[in-house]
């Protein structure tokens, strides 16, 4: 028997004023947080760095990154059984939030808005609700 197919990414949580910073890709129909998969040899604080960078043009701010937590659930968009897994880390940044890239939107979504988001977004917004940082 053979494991089912799963993706690896980092991503970003950054709350503010009870919202958390999301993003859409062009073309995409749910929101995600920003981050992606990494490449070969990157660390996680490497690749948060890199993703957040090229989506959103600003800078993480090193020092400040502290583990969320890892999630996972059913990959949006991908063959079913496909699973992701997001290891996830809060950071302080510097620059102004700006889509780029693949980045059609830019939005602050409350926990409302969780029927908007992916499977494992969705977790993560449970997770942030129950840690009263989500409202």
């Amino acid at each position: 028997m053979t494991a089912a197919p799963w993706i690896d990414k980092v991503a970003w949580i950054r709350v503010e004023g009870g919202a958390v910073l999301s993003t859409r890709s062009y073309g995409k129909d749910v929101y995600y947080l920003p981050g992606g998969k990494r490449e070969p040899g990157e660390s996680d604080l490497e690749t948060l760095v890199r993703e957040v960078r090229e989506e959103l043009t600003v800078t993480i701010v090193p020092g400040t990154a502290a583990a969320v937590g890892v999630f996972e659930a059913e990959a949006h968009g991908h063959a079913p059984g496909t699973v992701v897994r997001m290891t996830c880390y809060s950071a302080d940044y510097v620059g102004q939030l700006r889509a780029a890239s693949e980045i059609e939107e830019v939005a602050w979504l409350r926990y409302a808005d969780r029927d908007r988001v992916s499977a494992v977004d969705k977790l993560i917004f449970d997770h942030l609700k129950d840690q009263d940082s989500l409202r």
